[in-house]
């Protein structure tokens, strides 16, 4: 079974059984077991041994999964410190003036969203706790919520040039122009460019459609949900300082920790350090600072008191339990994957295809996106496909190596988007507290929607190798769509008023 297309069924598995018994921590158990089956050809004692030392074990030790841990953690307990010293509550006020209505609320979230560009673990867990309180006031599902933390976190990191996504990418391009090729990749970047082009407009056309619309339009008729959030909430005097002043020393702090393990300080340039990074030992690092120097503002502005703050730290902790459960059983589920050659195959696969040269960039577009879906890591597509990419055109077509190098970003976070294993949409159902499977369900219809749109436009692309060109096409065909599902909408409207 070792590099055929069977390494990828135990992921298979665990997605399908997720979706159909909407159950993830069972689903991803199955999965890690007939991937641990698969490797030890259905010996019961190897395959025990191979999921638990190469895999619950191997994950559990490895440094960059350890360091992911802890920055979750504490940003658990940040995200407890901001509730219970009111900051939260504070900025919520704040906004209910500010904010008018259900369109204001879902665009703050966006903007924030994009603003929080640094790492999408960050910006997930960051906005969830910021916006929750604001959206719930304007009768935003959690659901929804969850959409826009996902929508603006893995899709605004990979086109900043300044995140650890972009270190990533950087990374799997082994050339010395790695980070100049990264930036000619952004205008072909179509999935990235065009979900955050079709969130807002769906925003301000108030477009909903699927199982999303049936969310919005329950909440809808919730009376209580804006009191239900208000009551979790601590201190009464909080200001939004408090709340400003944690987020931006976590933001500074994160960027310091992730060019000090780059190396900046010890005389590389930014770009090199940043590329160079080590997001894990970054974060981790930041965060911690981060936390200290808000435990210390707290202390000294008298908002909260040090028995307080400690009290913080168990229950940030608790909080973050099912996301860090989900993380280790994706991450094993991912590591048995691995043992079956799953790279090798897909490797293999794209080699060998014969196809036309101008519709490479959106087979690569598709084959990331399924490879990422059934994986659950970004990180794991893009050093899967972009050295067989470099490998192909390198020496033949510079451009049509860039537009397949986004191509296969842009397919990496659209498989990543969408799949239920995948850390960052585990982290955008912990920021929202939302029901995972819930929130994986009702997205779906969209990035399917956005997914199709961008596999047209890697067409276009692949023909025009014109950026000019097959952007403003892809443009275009996103605002047709959303405008025929908001006539097609008020039309079911309309009838079901009769």
């Amino acid at each position: 079974m070792y590099a055929t297309f069977w390494a990828l069924v135990p992921p298979l598995i665990a997605i399908v059984l997720a979706l159909v018994t909407k159950e993830v921590y069972s689903s991803l158990f199955v999965g890690i077991l007939v991937g641990a089956l698969f490797y030890a050809g259905f010996n019961p004692e190897g395959a025990l041994l191979h999921m638990f030392n190469d895999g619950f074990v191997s994950v559990l030790s490895d440094t960059y999964n350890i360091g992911i841990l802890i920055f979750l953690v504490l940003l658990g307990i940040l995200v407890c410190l901001l509730n219970k010293s009111g900051g939260s509550e504070a900025f919520g006020r704040y906004a209910a003036k500010k904010i008018k209505g259900k369109t204001g609320a879902q665009l703050m979230t966006i903007v924030l969203g994009i603003l929080i560009f640094v790492d999408d673990y960050f910006n997930c867990l960051t906005v969830g706790s910021v916006m929750r309180p604001v959206t719930s006031k304007h009768k935003v599902s959690k659901e929804k919520l969850a959409y826009l933390i996902d929508a603006t976190a893995a899709p605004v990191c990979i086109i900043a040039p300044i995140s650890s996504w972009a270190a990533a990418v950087t990374s799997s391009v082994e050339r010395d122009d790695g980070f100049t090729l990264f930036l000619q990749a952004i205008p072909f970047n179509f999935y990235a460019l065009f979900t955050i082009l079709f969130m807002i407009a769906a925003v301000l056309m108030k477009v909903e459609f699927g199982s999303m619309k049936t969310k919005e339009d329950a909440v809808e008729h919730m009376q209580d949900m804006a009191e239900e959030v208000t009551q979790k909430t601590g201190n009464k005097n909080g200001k939004v300082i408090d709340l400003i002043i944690p987020i931006v020393s976590l933001i500074v702090c994160c960027i310091i920790g992730m060019i000090y393990s780059g190396g900046f300080f010890e005389g590389v340039d930014f770009i090199t350090a940043f590329s160079d990074c080590d997001a894990s030992a970054g974060l981790m690092l930041g965060s911690f600072i981060a936390l200290v120097i808000t435990i210390i503002y707290y202390m000294l502005r008298r908002t909260m008191k040090l028995k307080e703050c400690m009290e913080c730290v168990p229950e940030g902790f608790k909080a973050m339990v099912p996301a860090i459960l989900i993380l280790v059983f994706a991450w094993t589920l991912k590591a048995m994957t691995d043992s079956l050659g799953a790279k090798v195959f897909v490797e293999t696969a794209v080699k060998n295809s014969s196809i036309m040269l101008s519709l490479l960039p959106a087979i690569i577009f598709v084959v990331a996106c399924f490879l990422a879906f059934a994986t659950g890591t970004s990180w794991g597509t893009f050093s899967i496909l972009i050295p067989i990419v470099v490998a192909i055109f390198a020496e033949t077509d510079y451009t049509m190596m860039v537009i397949s190098i986004s191509a296969c970003m842009a397919g990496a976070v659209c498989g990543d988007h969408c799949s239920p294993i995948s850390d960052t949409t585990i982290m955008a159902s912990a920021g929202a507290e939302c029901d995972h499977v819930s929130h994986v369900s009702t997205q779906l219809p969209y990035v399917i929607l956005v997914a199709v749109i961008s596999f047209v436009t890697y067409i276009v692309a692949g023909v025009t190798k014109s950026a000019l060109i097959s952007l403003p096409t892809g443009c275009v065909l996103v605002f047709a769509v959303l405008f025929f599902l908001k006539v097609t909408g008020q039309k079911k409207a309309n009838e079901g008023g009769q």
